[in-house]
């Protein structure tokens, strides 16, 4: 038994040495401390064993799986380390050849503030299956709020996500609970274009799992999160909504910035526009992601990257986000 912890240790390193990025990392913690792994299969044997083996090994299984998730933790901050090492200012360039994309500055910056508060991002494909699409987002073929989604439908069975929510599903399976991570990206749907819609648009999720969360940690966050990108408080509203995925749902509404409250095109005159959809997250999303909602609860959210975007530079019309006009990029100097 010792013989066999001490290998998984060794074990763990090396194959630590080869990660070049935290997804790489995520995988081995999957591999090695998930709910799948070895070290897993030996705490759950414990049951069987008798009294004086126990004793005997009980602590060290337990510590040894300590020592794996301290390694794999320090592994993600070195790597973090790394990646924060500045580039050398010495070195001449021209600093008016390009920008940064408004949504791609905001998707970081929103990635920045949540790490800080202990979420891992996370990415996944956006050819996405039925399953982890809707099903497994408690959201079944029959279901009406399929028809809220027009979905863009591929040849090969698959689908053009409409969300990045499937992360919640392949991360529960992937890493188990507790859990909080952040999966931005790029989703799709069939929209009517007009100055606040589009079929190609950005969002980041975000789950939380743990044990006894509540609806005013979700507000904590969701708060915390718009007083940083906007550097100052800004006005929002808490309504009730309606997702299948999570129980009770809400929208959460800012005041438009592009108006002021007064009402234009882009906030369709009612002086606030939808940023966010968030709730306590459905038993039966727990129950297709394998995590036991009679030990866990926790709460979800999707954040709308595009729209976060117009209002932080107060872009007034969605449309110039995609148009590949680098004219219309360049009046917001962002670099």
């Amino acid at each position: 038994m010792e013989e066999e912890l001490k290998k998984l240790i060794v074990s763990l390193n090396e194959e630590l040495k080869t990660c070049q990025k935290e997804a790489d990392i995520l995988n081995v913690k999957s591999k090695y401390v998930g709910k799948k792994s070895r070290i897993m299969e030996i705490l759950s044997g414990l049951k069987d064993m008798s009294t004086d083996d126990k004793k005997k090994y009980g602590s060290l299984i337990n510590n040894t799986k300590k020592e794996m998730e301290q390694i794999i933790t320090t592994s993600i901050e070195e790597l973090a380390n790394k990646s924060n090492i500045l580039f050398d200012d010495t070195v001449e360039y021209d600093i008016e050849n390009g920008s940064l994309h408004p949504v791609t500055i905001v998707a970081k910056e929103v990635t920045d503030i949540l790490k800080r508060m202990g979420f891992t991002v996370v990415m996944g494909p956006e050819m996405e299956s039925e399953y982890y699409n809707f099903e497994g987002l408690n959201i079944p073929k029959d279901h009406p709020a399929r028809d809220m989604q027009d979905t863009y439908y591929l040849d090969n069975g698959q689908l053009l996500r409409t969300h990045t929510s499937p992360m919640e599903i392949r991360s529960m399976e992937n890493y188990g609970a507790p859990l909080r991570i952040a999966a931005p990206g790029r989703t799709f749907r069939n929209e009517d274009l007009d100055a606040n819609h589009e079929n190609t648009f950005f969002q980041i999720e975000g789950m939380v799992i743990d044990k006894d969360v509540t609806i005013g940690n979700l507000i904590y966050v969701v708060q915390n999160v718009l007083r940083e990108i906007f550097k100052r408080d800004v006005k929002i509203r808490l309504r009730p909504g309606f997702f299948p995925f999570t129980e009770p749902s809400y929208e959460v509404d800012m005041n438009c910035l592009i108006c002021g409250g007064k009402g234009c095109p882009t906030c369709k005159n009612s002086g606030w526009i939808e940023l966010i959809g968030c709730g306590m997250t459905h038993p039966m999303v727990y129950k297709y992601g394998g995590v036991d909602h009679e030990v866990y609860n926790g709460f979800a959210f999707g954040l709308g990257l595009t729209r976060l975007a117009m209002m932080k530079y107060k872009i007034n019309d969605i449309r110039v986000l995609n148009s590949g006009d680098l004219r219309s990029l360049e009046k917001f100097d962002i670099h």
